[in-house]
C-alpha cells in the first residue's frame, strides 16, 4: 500500500519485472517498498549498489546494529521490523525489545551502546553531533573509518525511510507473525498492510 499508483506484479515488465523477480527471490513475495520504486527501478538498483557497498567494511551484527539504531529513531515500522528481526541472529529477542524501548540489553559491549546511542543522534538530528561524541565512540576502540562507516550506515537509512514514508509505503503483513510484544515496540511509525503480499504469478 501506497500514497501513488505502482505497478501490479503481474503487470510488471522488463526492468521493473526483473526487478520484483529478484525482490521475490529475497523476500518470497514482492514486498511493498518495491513497488513504489517501479516507477523508477533505476534508483532501487543503484541505493542496492550504494548499500551494499556501505556495508561491505561492516560486520552483520554492527551493520544490522546500526541500521535498527537509525530506523527505530526515524520511526519507520517496515525498516524497524526487518532489522529488528535481523538482530535476533545475535540476540534473544527480549534483548532486541529491550533496545527498542530504550532498555538494557546486557548482550551488548561498551562500544555497540556508544554506537546505538551515536547512531540515534545522528539519524534524529546530525547538527547535534560534537566532537564530543566522535571522541566517545574513538574511546571505545573505533578507528576514524569506522565512524565513517557508521554515520554512512544512518544517512543512508535516512534517504530510504524518508523516501518511503513521503509515499505512505507499510510494512508488509508477513510481519504480522512476529511476536506479538517485540512486533509492538517495533512498530514505531505507520501500522502493518493487513494485505496479503503479492506475488508474481510466473517466473521467467
Amino acid at each position: 500500500m501506497a500514497f501513488i499508483e505502482t505497478i501490479a506484479a503481474d503487470d510488471a515488465q522488463e526492468e521493473v519485472h526483473a526487478m520484483y523477480e529478484r525482490q521475490q527471490a529475497s523476500w518470497g513475495y514482492v514486498p511493498n517498498y518495491a513497488k513504489v520504486f517501479s516507477h523508477r527501478p533505476e534508483v532501487l538498483a543503484r541505493w542496492g549498489r550504494l548499500l551494499a557497498e556501505i556495508r561491505r567494511p561492516m560486520d552483520a551484527r554492527r551493520f544490522e546494529l546500526v541500521t535498527f539504531a537509525a530506523a527505530h529513531e526515524l520511526r519507520n515500522s517496515a525498516c524497524a521490523l526487518a532489522h529488528g528481526k535481523a538482530l535476533t541472529r545475535f540476540f534473544p529477542a527480549a534483548e532486541v525489545q529491550a533496545m527498542a524501548e530504550g532498555a538494557d540489553a546486557p548482550g551488548l559491549s561498551v562500544a555497540e551502546r556508544a554506537m546505538i546511542a551515536f547512531s540515534r543522534k545522528v539519524a534524529r538530528d546530525a547538527t547535534t553531533v560534537t566532537q564530543a561524541d566522535i571522541d566517545e565512540l574513538r574511546a571505545c576502540g573505533l578507528s576514524d573509518a569506522e565512524i565513517f562507516d557508521i554515520v554512512a550506515t544512518s544517512a543512508g537509512r535516512a534517504f530510504f525511510t524518508k523516501l518511503l514514508d513521503g509515499l505512505g509505503v507499510l510494512g508488509d503483513s508477513p510481519f504480522n507473525a512476529m511476536e506479538v510484544d517485540l512486533r509492538k515496540a517495533l512498530t514505531v511509525g505507520r501500522p502493518l498492510d493487513r494485505r496479503t503480499p503479492e506475488t508474481m504469478a510466473v517466473l521467467a
